[in-house]
């Protein structure tokens, strides 16, 4: 009988002794300065020592990269809650709490450069019930505006609230944002009124975008607006 041929040495069994044979090199350190490696750049053979070098070049680029990103992530941060207190103290400026809806929205159009913003209120005091920004609000809108857990983003698919802007037809993204009376108690604060951010671009508003910032300002703007009630 002929004796059982002998399995063939795989690159996985070489490397597998590799990995459990640390000092193999420091036995034969000889090997290390005649390994050739191809480059990524330009396809040239290099030893092993310049082949690492590439790579750890690599690794120290990727991380500049992601640190620029994290430096200019927080810059846009820093930028915006400055623009949030500016809008913020604008608001604690206003002496007239009927003038309030006007400011809030035309000082979120200024700081944040959103092209229109709209908002109507219900449940207002007697005093306030006449200003148009307690006017044109359905049962449907308010409906609505309790029933979002979180902002609306997306396409403008005709919503009424649209209507309130100054140009409906120009607006193609929405972010409809609900503001709530002060929450008591364990029961959901309830709506108040409806906030409504408007752009021509139609990806400025979207689905998968984060609303952290929306849900501050809807808290800060319910909480200015409660002069009204």
């Amino acid at each position: 009988m002929k004796p059982a041929a002998l399995n063939p040495i795989t690159e996985d069994d070489i490397a597998q002794f590799l990995v459990h044979t640390p000092d193999f090199f420091d036995r034969h350190a000889e090997l290390l300065a005649t390994v050739r490696l191809g480059s990524p750049h330009g396809g040239r053979a290099v030893s092993l020592q310049e082949r690492q070098a590439e790579m750890l070049r690599e690794k120290i680029r990727a991380l500049e990269a992601r640190m620029m990103e994290m430096l200019r992530h927080g810059n846009d941060n820093a930028v915006l809650t400055q623009r949030l207190q500016r809008w913020s103290q604008a608001l604690f400026l206003v002496p007239q709490a009927s003038d309030l809806p006007r400011v809030l929205a035309e000082q979120i159009e200024h700081q944040f450069m959103v092209p229109q913003v709209a908002l109507r209120l219900w449940g207002v005091a007697q005093a306030h019930q006449g200003e148009p920004f307690a006017q044109g609000v359905s049962d449907d809108v308010k409906v609505f505006a309790e029933s979002l857990a979180q902002p609306y983003c997306g396409i403008n698919n005709g919503f009424e609230a649209a209507q309130w802007l100054a140009d409906p037809g120009a607006a193609q993204s929405l972010a409809l944002v609900t503001l709530r009376e002060p929450h008591t108690g364990e029961a959901p604060a309830k709506a108040m009124g409806l906030l409504v951010l408007a752009s021509p671009d139609s990806q400025r508003y979207h689905a998968g975008m984060g609303t952290e910032f929306l849900d501050n300002l809807s808290a800060l703007a319910s909480a200015a607006l409660q002069r009204l009630r």
